[in-house]
């Protein structure tokens, strides 16, 4: 039997277009960052594709806001 070789995540990734890229994780994951808000760090909370949902004061609030969301977060710095 001759065995196919098999695709990896990788080779998949190189196939996707731009707009199917950004689109990954955008349903199941949120990046918190910190930002300046009126000269006080605060955390955005952004979708995958960068868009901005929400803007919290607190770095652990805005990660459950992020769970309660059903999203998964993640942190940037």
């Amino acid at each position: 039997m001759i065995e196919q070789p098999r695709s990896n995540g990788a080779s998949i990734l190189k196939q996707l277009s731009t707009q199917d890229f950004l689109a990954l994780g955008v349903q199941q994951i949120a990046y918190i960052r910190p930002v300046m808000v009126n000269g006080v760090i605060a955390y955005s909370i952004n979708a995958a594709d960068g868009t901005q949902l929400a803007i919290h004061g607190d770095q652990n609030e805005a990660m459950a806001l992020t769970r309660q969301n059903e999203l998964q977060p993640l942190t940037l710095q």
